[in-house]
């Protein structure tokens, strides 16, 4: 059961920001000669896409740089991809300015320490299941799936659902 408090802080949010690694990725990173690899998960950009077409924006805020999280997020079409971002901070200004949103109506998905700050600054904090300790306890709501395995798809539908979009936009739903 969902508290009525994460309830009523989904239902303020428009604009979904996430950190990369352990969020949308198990948090492995895969070094090779000339990058990194990471694994992105399915549901998670379905989740993403159902976000987007109910008029929503995205964006990442990594304190990492690498060439995988740049081809996801942009397949993702996500407005906003602030790498080796060392003060998350202000890039989440910079996100907010953009989208035209309040710090309310952001939502932001973390899973370690890097990501307190600006946990403490949302509307609705999100960590996900296998997140820090510390993480956990600075979030509103700790996802049930781990970081990479289908937790932003879990938070767009718990914030669709707050909002009561979701059924509307699954319906809209195509399989190519």
């Amino acid at each position: 059961m969902i508290p009525q408090e994460v309830i009523n802080r989904a239902q303020r949010i428009k604009l979904l920001l996430m950190d990369c690694d352990g969020v949308l990725t198990d948090g492995r990173l895969w070094l090779t000669a000339d990058d990194e690899q990471k694994t992105f998960h399915a549901r998670d950009g379905q989740g993403i896409s159902v976000w987007h077409r109910a008029g929503y924006q995205s964006g990442v805020i990594s304190g990492r740089t690498s060439t995988a999280l740049d081809r996801r997020a942009r397949d993702m079409k996500m407005a906003y991809i602030h790498q080796y971002a060392k003060n998350k901070m202000a890039a989440l200004h910079e996100c907010l300015a953009a989208a035209g949103v309040s710090t309310d109506q952001c939502c932001f998905i973390g899973d370690d320490l890097g990501d307190i700050a600006v946990l403490r600054r949302v509307g609705l904090a999100v960590a996900v299941a296998d997140a820090a300790a510390d993480t956990k306890a600075a979030s509103h709501y700790v996802t049930t799936c781990n970081g990479g395995n289908g937790a932003v798809r879990e938070v767009v539908e718990l914030i669709l659902k707050a909002q009561g979009r979701w059924d509307e936009l699954v319906a809209q739903v195509t399989v190519h």
